[in-house]
Order: structure tokens, then sequence, then C-alpha cells
């Protein structure tokens, strides 16, 4: 089949091809606005104005600036939109898109439009080299990389300008194109294999997307020669400044480096006795001259840990790394935050780094790819999960949106004709955009974009029922999966699919500790591991009681008795029996929704969608089954409903 046009279908240019439009100012990204004007012209019938005749829109770049930002503003009957810098005209063309007709009815007066984030990235965790567990994308389920194959990069790039438009119509304007787990042969593109990058960059670059790299750390050991890659060593210094230097000759507006050290294997400045700011700031250093960035990821903790004791504990690690460092990384270090202090769970606290440095720079990253949620073969719109992380306020001031200089979202597309294999997970990658874009917008409106560029002049019955698909389906995979914030309790290795114990037993620190008594981690200051006296008043208090702790948290800070009666009123065990129940019969009436949807959707999206509701279904069931027995088994408290528990 063709390349899904995802949210930006042939008819979502109808209410601009169909009138006399003007475009004014020069340059590539003027170029690349003028070229989607006159694709959608031809094919609607509308007409370039000329200068003085009547238009209907005028789309005016009027400097060259790198400003993002455009106004907007009808009068008279005509539509306006004007931008300083070219990414702000894109901006404004896919603004009008967005509108359709709306952008052509009554007056407007005149509204500022500019991103509340800099930098809106998508981290690729693409091998160059497929891996041999791994395998071509680290957590990738949809397909292939984009960018590369069978050892190389893709020679055609069509498919990568491709989706370079459809990152510019929702307002991401960087990716990282490679995993930050570096391998021998993903090191090398930072060397003699730049020019596959510059390849890939020249694609992405006419919609304003520029290009970052991720490396390793031991580069000037394993690509230069050198016996230490210490960052205080003037021979590395000398090194990383003559790599990135001949970086920017190949690609000049190259974004910059992201890092992954001392983490899970990767190697780090901690061989050396240095810190991670010292690493940071070697790379830093190296791309100052050039504008660029290096961002530091803060994934850092002890992934060897002995699970009979309880006093280590991973959820504490990037605090405990990364605060007394703050005020020490350069202006141009960015460190690179996950929202939660675990692993992208589907539930989770924010994370007490975020508002704990305000003398460092730093990036949210939330995980578009479903490793934990369902891996793309079940339904889970993340963009409440999201919106709330955004609008959260960590120090009772801004919020994490207007604390953030970055959010960057690992990436879930591939080589898949649908881009994210599950095609429903597509609106998850256009939220992320628009929200990295304002985070302060209400989600399901987002999603309302989403499906009405997905599927214009769609019928009600096809926007109510996939409002109805997706609107609760991330709290329906809450229900059946790990319940009150406890996390995990996935297969190990690949995590997908239930395993209790999975992680009880193992050196990466996942622990739900359920025994006979009770289930949940302590991590109060007055008797646990200490986790919750990293955030700040009021959260440290809230989260310190389980009398005060929100229920859907309660495991994550409490190990508590399987009697504990929660704030709405039932008990622990009874609730993870009743939600289990719950979220099964949610996904089985989804599906039963999206079967009704058959001929008002494309045949070939109906099917694949409905053979991932099959498995869903399957894996929700399964779910259910094994967690219920299990904490059966563990508490010997039956369902109060009588309900057959397998």
């Amino acid at each position: 089949m063709d390349i899904d046009p995802a949210w930006l279908p042939p008819a979502a240019f109808r209410a601009v091809g169909g009138r006399r439009v003007l475009v004014r100012g020069a340059g590539p990204l003027a170029e690349t606005v003028r070229g989607e004007v006159t694709a959608a012209l031809a094919r609607f019938g509308g007409r370039e104005a000329g200068e003085g005749a009547p238009a209907d829109l005028v789309l005016e770049l009027t400097g060259d600036t790198d400003d993002e930002g455009f106004a907007y503003v009808r009068e008279n009957g005509t539509t306006t939109v004007t931008a300083s810098g070219g990414r702000g005209l894109l901006y404004g063309l896919f603004h009008v898109v967005r509108l359709g007709e709306e952008a052509f009815r009554g007056e407007r007066a005149r509204q500022e439009h500019r991103p509340a984030v800099a930098l809106r990235m998508l981290d690729h965790w693409d091998n160059v080299a497929a891996h041999p567990v791994m395998g071509q994308v680290e957590r990738g389920y949809a397909g292939g990389s984009l960018f590369w194959s069978d050892g190389r990069a893709r020679g055609d790039l069509d498919r990568v300008r491709a989706y370079g438009r459809l990152l510019a119509a929702c307002g991401i304007n960087a990716v990282a194109v490679n995993n930050v787990n570096v391998h021998e042969t993903e090191a090398r593109l930072l060397t003699d294999r730049i020019g596959e990058v510059a390849a890939l960059a020249d694609a992405l670059r006419p919609y304003g997307v520029r290009t970052h790299l991720s490396v390793t750390f031991a580069a000037p050991v394993v690509l230069g020669g050198l016996p230490t890659a210490d960052p205080l060593d003037e021979r590395v210094r000398a090194w990383w400044a003559g790599a990135t230097a001949r970086v920017y000759e190949a690609i000049p507006d190259f974004g910059g480096y992201v890092v992954k050290a001392d983490s899970e294997g990767q190697p780090g400045p901690f061989a050396y006795g240095r810190t991670h700011a010292d690493g940071a700031n070697l790379l830093a250093a190296a791309l100052a001259p050039h504008g660029g960035t290096v961002h530091w990821r803060a994934f850092v903790y002890d992934h060897r840990q002995d699970w009979r004791d309880r006093t280590t504990d991973r959820a504490r690690a990037a605090y405990d790394h990364f605060v007394p460092l703050d005020g020490d990384f350069a202006a141009n270090a960015v460190l690179q935050v996950k929202h939660g202090p675990m692993d992208f769970q589907v539930r989770e606290p924010l994370s007490p780094l975020i508002g704990a440095m305000p003398r460092t720079r730093l990036a949210v990253e939330v995980q578009a790819t479903q490793e934990y949620t369902g891996q793309q073969r079940h339904v889970c719109w993340l963009g409440p999960m999201w919106s709330e992380v955004l609008r959260s306020r960590p120090d009772g001031g801004a919020s994490t949106g207007r604390i953030a200089d970055g959010l960057v979202a690992v990436s879930n597309a591939g080589d898949d004709p649908f881009w994210t294999g599950h095609p429903l997970a597509q609106a998850n990658l256009y939220t992320f955009g628009r929200l990295a874009w304002d985070p302060a917008a209400d989600p399901r409106t987002v999603l309302g974009e989403w499906i009405a560029l997905t599927h214009p002049e769609a019928e009600r019955p096809l926007v109510d029922g996939l409002h109805a698909v997706l609107d609760g389906s991330w709290s329906t995979y809450e229900k059946y999966t790990a319940p009150l914030g406890v996390g995990f309790m996935v297969q190990p290795g690949h995590h997908y699919g239930p395993s209790v114990d999975g992680y009880e037993y193992s050196p990466w620190g996942t622990y739900h500790f359920a025994d006979r008594d009770g289930v949940g981690v302590d991590r109060s200051a007055a008797t646990g591991t200490g986790y919750a006296a990293q955030y700040a008043k009021p959260w440290s208090e809230l989260y310190e009681s389980p009398d005060t702790c929100p229920d859907e948290l309660l495991l994550f800070f409490h190990h508590v008795p399987y009697g504990h009666v929660l704030h709405s009123g039932k008990t622990v065990i009874q609730h993870i029996y009743d939600t289990h129940f719950e979220g099964v019969a949610e996904a089985e009436e989804a599906r039963r929704v999206w079967a009704g949807l058959a001929g008002l959707v494309d045949p070939a999206r109906h099917a694949r969608v409905a053979e991932r509701y099959e498995e869903q279904v399957r894996c929700a069931r399964e779910w259910r089954d094994q967690v219920n027995s299990y904490f059966l088994r563990k508490s010997g408290v039956p369902d109060e409903r009588g309900r057959t528990l397998h």
C-alpha cells in the first residue's frame, strides 16, 4: 500500500486549495510553503493571486530570522499570516490548514502565535545495524527504521521528507536520528559516516526540522584512538572540538548531541572520577562555537541492585545524582529528565528533579513509543497523561511546561505503512507535537484536531466513535495492568504482557514487595527510602502519609494492608479486582465501537485496527486473570462480588 498520509491527507488542504492565495517572501522555507500552496491549488482549483489582486489568503515572510512565531488576522475578506522567520510562516500555513473553512469566515482580530517551548524534539531509538536483541529500532513497534536499513542510511529519502512534513504540521522542530544506546556502528556516524547523517538532515531541513545525533561518551577512545575519554584531559577536549567542527562542516544547522552516560552499561565520566557536569560541559564546549546544544540524559541509576536491600531505591537516583550539580552545567547543556522517576510507567508521580534545579536548563522527556503502555498493539492515547505532567506545578509556582527549556518524546514512528504500527497511535505523535507547542492546551481539543485532519469531512458517527475509543483509553489500560501506581509487572526484557513477579527479584530495582500482609513500596521519609522527601512542599507532605497520598499513587509511595481503605471507599484488594474487570469490559466495548465504524474508515485502516483490538482484548483478559489470581493467593481475600478469579 502507499504511505499513509496520516494527518495530512490531500483533503485537509481543500479550504486553502480552492481559493486565491498569495505567498510573499524568499528563502528555503518560504519555498516549502509555496510548494504546499501550489500543490493544493492544482488539486482543488484555486489560483495564485498576483500582487495587487484580490486574495483570500496572504502568507507573507517579512524577515530572515529564526523566529518561529506568526501573526494571524482576518479582515476585509482576507486571511493574512505574517512571520519574520521561515519556520513561523510554515507553522502559520499549517495553522490555516487546521482551521479549514473556519479560517475564511467572518472577521478575526490579530492573534500572535508562538511556541511556549523552544525545542520540541523526537528521539529515535533507531540502530544503524540491527541489534541482535533489540532489532533495528529499540523499543520500536512500527516496523523498521525510517532512516537506516541493512547497516546504512536509506537511499530513498522521500519517506524521510514526508516524515518531516508531518512533524512540521504538528510543531516538532528537531529529531535525533539514532539510538541513545550507541553501539560501535552507530558511533561512527559522528566521524567517517557523518555524510549519511547530512543526507538525512537535507531531507528534513525543508520542513524546519533540525537534526541531532546520539553519541557515545567514549568516542575519543572508540573513534579517536586516545587512551582516555576523561573530560578534563586536554587531548580529549581537543578531539571533541575537532570532531564537532567537522560535523558542522557537513551539517551547518546541526542541532547538537544527545548523550546517555553511566547508565545501563553506557560509558560516562564516573569512570574517571568526574561528575556528569564535567561530562556534559566537555561536549557543550565543543558545540558552543557552532550554536549547538548537548542533551545530557538524567536516566542514571544502579541496575545491579540486591533485591533484598530495601534502602536502595531506583526512584531516588536521578535526584541524588544531579541536584548537587545545579548551577554547574554550561549554558548550552540541557539536562534531559524523564517525566517520572522510574521508566515511563502507565502511572508515576512527576520526577522530583523537575523544579529542583533552577540554575540548570531542563528538557522533559516522555515516551510516545508505547513500551509499557501496550506497544502499539493496544490503544492507549497518552495526551491526558502528558497534559497532567505539563500542567503540574512542582514547586507550587510555574508549571512543568513553563519550566522546561525543551520537550522530548521517544518516537513511535517506523517504516510501517501506517507510520506507527497501530493507526490510532498516530494520535500520540500528533498530540505530543501540539502539547509541546502549547503545554496548556486541552488534550481533548488537540485530539479533535487530529481526528479532523486525519478524517476530513468525517460524519458525526465517525468523530464520536473515535473519541469514544481514544478519550479514555489511557485509563482503560491502567485499569487492567499495574494498579495504584505500583508499576511494571511486565514480562522481563520485551516488557509486553503480564508477569506480576517478572522484575520482583531482579537487579533492576523495580519491586512491588507484595506479601501476605500487603503490597507497595514504602518511600516515606519516616519509615521508608526517603524518596517522598525529595519533593518540595506541599507535595512531600501529601505523599508522606497514606492518608493523604492520592489513590492512584498509593502503592508507589506506601506499603499498605490489602484491607486499607482508599479515598474512593474501596479496599485496595477490591480496587484491584474491580478495576481489572472494568478494564477488560472497556476494551471489549472499544472493540465493539470500532467494529461499528466499518464503512466510515478506509478498509485497510479499519482492518489493521480491528486486528489490533483482538490482541488488546486477549491481552487485557490475560492481565486481569494473572493479576487478580496472584493477589487472591497473596491476600487470601475473595472478591466480594463473587466473580471467578482464574
